[in-house]
């Protein structure tokens, strides 16, 4: 089948036809995270909004390889190099060394993404593993005149950089707005220009993570370290650069920047952002008290959350909002994409149960297996694809009704689909697979119970059951739309 990807590019700000680079050859870098916390949702969601790009890129049959960073030194707490390193804060709160922490955090990312069922990427470097590479290219940066040494400490020249390209392509602002939204220089400040940035920093006494440079011991600037990473492990140019629209204004910006100034081209051909996450309509964030982690999302441990749900439920909750859109975080919609994914994965335990007939199939799944390659070749429209998998959904209970035939063939087929677009494409597998075929029945039966037991005023027994059930794993939770039920 032929097919004609398009993707969003932030840097043109239209949809394009991809194509990459070198043929059947796909170079992806996405920003990976600071480990010196857990993860939190936002990185969750670019996370597995690229792993849906990475497996339909191999679907496809590209050869993909997938580099993602680890960001485990020169990240201060503010992004205009200023305040305290995130490490050497965090273990000081910890009583750790700085090390320590990032290899606490660095596991508990992989534990996490685990669980999301999203592939390992093809390279995982970190910053402290490529001080050299970044040393080196700031050499070069200074050698080409675009950046500047003040007692130890580089930065990049933005003033002397506009002078050949255009700092802004990345977010269309305008240069002078940038300007005025960046506070004016202190007498002690050390930068020319204020939207000049810091490439090495030269460290303090106190200061654990420090190598040695040509201009101090220090270490580098948060900025730098993807540049050298993705020019060492994709060359000077490649396809797809990716991350969170929240890097797009500073980080990838300065990205841009530090390529073209060293190597004299821009480091992506396509640039992809995904979008934020909001609860209940409301920016999600630490500031607001409306945050919460996976593993509280997990087990329903926060005052926000009604219940827990699996972490199978939510990569459906995540895939069901396009990643260029808003995901809205709220027990409703979650309760809801519990329900049609568990939906989904009862369908597909059906497969095996379904009744062979003669004759052709009551269905037309070439048509449907269209339409389906057609929403992912719209800019991966996840969205769509998971509409059209529930009209499957819908000729597989016709099927077990017998309302509907398959053939043996046709029932091959089906099976193969499934497979390859829950399975391979969205990466959804059953994570209550430990739950025995007939588990549907039987809560169905408890809660009908339960239900005839505060029918009857006996909320004794009612509340038996709920507390039963939770110390094996299971919680219930009242709505509307009756009792639900989900592992915890």
């Amino acid at each position: 089948m032929d097919h004609n990807l398009v993707l969003y590019n932030t840097l043109s700000r239209t949809k394009e036809k991809f194509e990459p680079i070198h043929a059947n050859l796909v170079g992806m870098y996405v920003c990976g995270p600071t480990v010196y916390s857990d993860v939190h949702l936002g990185n969750c969601r670019t996370f597995v909004s690229f792993d849906l790009i990475f497996r339909y890129l191999r679907h496809l049959g590209y050869k993909v390889r997938y580099v993602r960073n680890i960001t485990d030194a020169g990240h201060l707490e503010g992004d205009r190099d200023e305040g305290d390193d995130k490490f050497a804060k965090k273990a000081k709160l910890e009583q750790l060394e700085p090390m320590e922490i990032v290899q606490k955090y660095t596991i508990g990312f992989h534990d996490v993404l685990r669980l999301f069922n999203t592939l390992p990427p093809s390279i995982e470097p970190t910053a402290t593993g490529h001080i050299c590479e970044q040393i080196q290219m700031i050499e070069q940066i200074v050698e080409n005149g675009y950046a500047y040494e003040r007692n130890g400490t580089v930065y990049f020249d933005v003033e002397k950089y506009v002078e050949t390209y255009d700092y802004t392509i990345l977010t269309n602002r305008k240069l002078e707005d940038m300007l005025n939204n960046t506070r004016e220089l202190s007498g002690q400040d050390e930068k020319k220009g204020r939207l000049d940035f810091a490439l090495w920093i030269k460290a303090k006494p106190e200061t654990i993570m420090r190598w040695p440079a040509p201009w101090s011991v220090g270490f580098p600037g948060w900025h730098i370290e993807c540049s050298a990473m993705s020019r060492k492990y994709l060359g000077d140019q490649f396809d797809i650069h990716g991350g969170g629209m929240d890097l797009a204004a500073t980080h990838h910006t300065n990205e841009i920047a530090q390529s073209e100034a060293c190597n004299h081209t821009s480091p992506a051909k396509y640039w992809m952002h995904t979008n934020m996450l909001t609860v209940n309509g409301a920016r999600m964030s630490k500031s607001a008290g409306n945050g919460f982690l996976p593993g509280e999302l997990f087990t329903g441990n926060h005052p926000l959350l009604n219940r827990g749900y699996s972490p199978m439920a939510v990569r459906f909750f995540m895939l069901q909002a396009h990643y260029r859109s808003t995901l809205d975080f709220s027990n409703e919609a979650l309760d809801a994409a519990d329900k049609g994914y568990k939906r989904l994965m009862t369908a597909i335990s059906l497969l095996d149960k379904l009744k062979v007939s003669k004759g052709a199939d009551s269905f037309n799944l070439a048509e449907i297996r269209r339409k389906c390659y057609a929403a992912m070749d719209d800019d991966f429209n996840s969205p769509v694809l998971i509409a059209e998998l529930f009209e499957i959904v819908r000729i597989i209970n016709s099927i077990y009704d017998g309302k509907a035939k398959v053939s043996a063939e046709g029932l091959e087929n089906l099976k193969l689909f499934m497979k390859e677009f829950v399975e391979d494409i969205l990466g959804l597998i059953n994570d209550q697979t430990s739950v025995s075929d007939d588990i549907d029945d039987v809560m169905n039966l408890v809660i009908k119970l339960r239900n005839e037991a505060k029918a009857n005023k006996d909320f004794v027994t009612s509340d038996r059951i709920r507390d039963e059930l939770n110390t094996i794993g299971i919680q219930l939770k009242d709505s509307k739309e009756g009792t639900l039920w989900n592992k915890i």
